[in-house]
């Protein structure tokens, strides 16, 4: 690949090589500060090509690829070469990590604890957890939560936070920096929210979960307590290596979900969101 950058978020040192540079380019810019893969050895690598030599410079589209990939997944245009070296991330860990149990949460800590929260795309829980680390929390991100095989502990993974549509505004009214954002996107419209310097310092620091959330947007408020049986099947469906860990994942699920109580909230808007996280976590 002619331009390239490496990256270190959490346990994960990412090598992302494009044939253009200007995804490279902002994918610096949105992890400046991050440190490089300890040795300078890369875990899993990105990469972003054209798919016919010539749509490197006519009407130019991004195809994703690396260790691993999809094979019918549709490239994107070069406009949004970011967010395909940002699916590309997602997608090497999410289909070649085996270190950890993966789960599709956002994950946040407070009192060396950690609050988790999961649930499809709208549900919400990424703004939840973008206006908690505005307030307070540790943000351990957004998109997986690593959980340790050998004692349950959540491992950070604190990449810039991906808020799509009402999301970004919602962060932008309560006082956070959203950008860069990338338009007409397959999922609309798609902001990036850095961090705090705090989350980085600390990506090496676990703390073991202590509530878990299935957050629901645009409901009237509610929470209901759920059994850990519905929140072992619901898990299995939010993790993309289970299966593949075999044993070993099934112990680290069957004990976090017999030693975390799990609860479904309703909520229509952020601020009551909020105010329902706290309540709960004070109560936890």
């Amino acid at each position: 690949m002619r331009h390239v950058h490496a990256v270190r978020v959490g346990p994960v040192g990412f090598r992302v090589g494009a044939a253009w540079r200007a995804p490279v380019e902002a994918l610096a810019a949105l992890y400046e500060g991050y440190p490089e893969p300890e040795g300078a050895i890369p875990d899993l690598t990105v990469r972003l090509y054209p798919e016919r030599p010539w749509r490197r410079w006519l009407r130019p589209s991004v195809a994703i690829s690396g260790d691993y990939w999809l094979p019918d997944a549709a490239p994107l245009p070069l406009e949004q070469g970011l967010l395909a070296a940002e699916m590309g991330m997602n997608l090497q860990v999410a289909l070649g990590w085996r270190r950890h149990l993966l789960l599709h949460c956002s994950a946040v800590e407070r009192d060396g604890r950690v609050l988790l929260m999961s649930g499809a795309s709208g549900s919400g829980k990424s703004t939840l957890a973008t206006l908690l680390a505005m307030n307070g929390w540790r943000f351990l991100g957004d998109e997986f939560a690593f959980v340790s095989l050998e004692d349950g502990r959540i491992h950070p993974f604190p990449r810039a936070a991906s808020l799509k549509n009402q999301a970004i505004a919602a962060v932008r009214e309560a006082g956070g920096t959203v950008g860069p954002v990338i338009e007409d996107t397959p999922k609309g419209r798609i902001g990036y929210w850095r961090p705090p310097a705090d989350a980085l310092a600390r990506m090496a620091e676990t703390a073991p979960p202590a509530l878990l959330l299935f957050p629901r947007f645009g409901f009237a408020q509610a929470a209901e307590r759920m059994a850990p049986s519905e929140a072992f099947m619901r898990l299995t469906q939010a993790s993309t290596n289970y299966v593949a860990l075999g044993e070993a994942g099934f112990a680290a699920l069957s004990r976090l979900v017999q030693t975390v109580p799990a609860l479904t909230i309703d909520y229509p808007d952020s601020a009551t969101g909020l105010a329902l996280v706290e309540r709960l976590w004070s109560e936890a």
